[in-house]
């Protein structure tokens, strides 16, 4: 590749980041705008939280199922017809829980009290569940294209760039409500479903009219992969060869199984805070909704972006790109920070827990961006969505434990919020110790899949 190709090529990769960031903020608006509207949806329809738990693993449960389903999808089809696709369906999905409840003229979905009966909880979670699985269309494809348009060895750094989209979306959007249900009051809380849709829409648009699914498709060679040069890269598998590359490096990966289990327990903690953090800073800490929603968005912007930038930096620049021993550091950092914010007391200073929150969230966010780069790796670009969608049944099996498990002890005043935290801090102290098990693992997979890929062709 000459120098002028070479600097169109460093500019479509840019540009490529730079969209599926903007993408997957879009997607998170229509993620998370549903945990930052729970104090709202409790106190104007009546949800318990058992009933939002429910909601919130069952989401939790689909997604990880779609996201291998389409994992499998984003290996072998359109990259951005898929995310396109699933960000658009899922702005039908929320403008229609914003506009559910009219629907009681037609069905019995109000009592006289103004509050959800039944048939409303249902149609909500139903809808619910539904955004679960087209949210399993983005980020598998999004981890291929990455690992199309970047090498192994810079593939920590610039993940972690586009990783910080997370926080980002979560942190606007959980602001964004959190200012509107302050501005207008609690019964406004379908604005925080109908708002995020409309710009998320944008979005999509963006994404499908932008985006190549590889630097192929772009006009510019295949990047290099470890060990090889680009040319001799490229392997087309079909058929019964494709199916024992892919169970071989995947199904069949001890390093993936190790990703997949730590990478649970990472979640296990992310959620508590992100799913559940509006709602226990006001009832276990007694903060306003405005100031808690706030303290959430902030472990989002700034936590959540410095961590996945400065964990990518770290990795590359001082670990030789192994992430799982960035991963296991830092979600130990993670738990010691969420084991003092429970300590707090209530009547501390709220900057003290505001700091703490933040702290978790940056440590939280290294490992929830770098074990997506080590499933990418590990399996090799080839197979990097089949990796990364199974890697997401785990993550987001973590739900059974934050949503409805976490909902139902919260609930129950023998528990309450400590018993919550005791167990999201033991669920840390566990993956710290899968993940540093795999503390001398190469950098990644590539040596591995070229000695499969020779058995397989013989």
């Amino acid at each position: 590749m000459d120098a002028s190709t070479s600097k169109k090529f460093v500019r479509e990769q840019w540009k490529t980041l730079i969209v599926l960031m903007v993408g997957y903020i879009c997607y998170y608006f229509l993620r998370k705008n549903f945990s930052a509207a729970i104090p709202a949806m409790e106190a104007e329809l009546g949800l318990s939280k058992v009933q939002l738990g429910i909601f919130l693993t069952l989401n939790g449960i689909v997604y990880g199922v779609s996201r291998m389903i389409n994992g499998m999808l984003a290996d072998r089809y359109s990259k951005r017809v898929l995310m396109s696709l699933g960000l658009v369906l899922s702005c039908i999905i929320n403008l229609a829980i914003c506009f559910s409840p009219r629907l009681n003229g037609f069905f019995n979905l109000l009592d006289s009290e103004g509050k959800a009966t039944l048939g409303l909880v249902y149609l909500i979670g139903s809808l619910w569940v539904v955004n679960g699985y087209v949210h399993g269309m983005a980020y598998p494809p999004i981890a291929a294209m990455m690992a199309h348009w970047f090498r192994p060895s810079e593939l920590a750094t610039k993940q972690s760039i586009w990783n910080a989209s997370h926080s980002i979306g979560a942190g606007i959007v959980i602001a964004l409500c959190g200012w509107m249900l302050s501005r207008w009051g609690y019964e406004a809380w379908n604005l925080c479903f109908i708002v995020p849709a409309i710009i998320a829409f944008m979005g999509a648009v963006l994404m499908f009219t932008t985006l190549k699914d590889s630097p192929e498709e772009a006009g510019f060679p295949p990047i290099e992969e470890s060990g090889t040069s680009a040319e001799s890269a490229p392997v087309q598998l079909k058929g019964e060869q494709y199916r024992k590359f892919i169970s071989r490096m995947v199904f069949r990966n001890p390093v993936i199984w190790g990703i997949s289990l730590g990478d649970f327990c990472v979640y296990v903690i992310r959620f508590t805070i992100l799913e559940w953090g509006t709602t226990f800073l006001t009832q276990y800490k007694g903060f306003d909704i405005a100031l808690s929603a706030s303290i959430v968005a902030a472990s989002e912007l700034i936590g959540g972006v410095l961590g996945t930038i400065v964990a990518g930096w770290v990795t590359d620049r001082f670990l030789h790109s192994k992430t799982l021993q960035t991963s296991a550091l830092f979600l130990l950092g993670a738990t010691l920070c969420f084991a003092a914010f429970w300590r707090v007391p209530a009547d501390a200073p709220w900057i003290l827990s505001a700091v703490l929150i933040v702290a978790s969230a940056f440590f939280i966010y290294g490992p929830q961006a770098l074990l997506g780069v080590s499933c990418s790796v590990y399996a090799t670009k080839r197979a990097s969505g089949s990796a990364n969608g199974f890697c997401g049944i785990f993550c987001y099996g973590a739900t059974v434990i934050s949503g409805i498990g976490f909902g139902y002890l919260a609930d129950k005043p023998e528990f309450g919020w400590n018993a919550v935290f005791i167990v999201a801090i033991l669920f840390g102290i566990l993956g710290t110790v899968i993940l540093g098990s795999f503390w001398k693992a190469p950098a990644d997979g590539y040596a591995k899949a070229e000695k499969e890929l020779k058995e397989i062709e013989q």
